[in-house]
């Protein structure tokens, strides 16, 4: 099985880009009608700071993944330090999907991994498709205890 690689959804970052350009636009049209008071432009900062913010997550998105390689997974997140967990798929216990109506909606959700041995959960939030990746780690532990 060759290797797995999950991320966090991009849809939600692309959204919020678009907020943020939609925003800047009304702001601007705003600023152009004679009724509107002088030095309006200064509110062009919350799109700006809406544009920030879909950028931090955007990048934040790109430095956080779940590999699934042969018998184990690795978790990595983090951009100037970094949080590695690595787990046997044979000890793979539980894969949970949580959605909220707005995940179910773009086909979203949380995926929540335990193991056997292990105190806590992993999850992963707004994962494209969870419960099809929630079948293939099931999938791929199954094959693994097979063997």
């Amino acid at each position: 099985m060759p290797d797995t690689i999950i991320r966090p959804s991009i849809k939600l970052v692309k959204l919020t880009y678009w907020m943020a350009i939609l925003l800047a636009a009304v702001v601007l049209a705003y600023s152009y009608v004679d009724t509107a008071p002088r030095g309006i432009v200064w509110l062009l900062l919350l799109p700006a700071l809406v544009f920030v913010a879909a950028a931090a997550s955007h990048v934040a998105r790109l430095f956080t993944k779940l590999t699934v390689t042969g018998d184990r997974m690795r978790y990595e997140s983090g951009i100037l330090s970094k949080s590695t967990r690595t787990m046997e798929l044979a000890k793979v216990q539980d894969v949970r999907v949580d959605q909220s109506l707005g995940q179910r909606m773009l086909n979203l959700g949380n995926l929540s991994i335990e193991t056997a041995g292990e105190t806590s959960r992993m999850t992963i939030g707004n994962i494209d498709r969870p419960n099809e990746v929630a079948e293939r780690i099931l999938e791929a532990a199954h094959q693994l205890a097979k063997r």
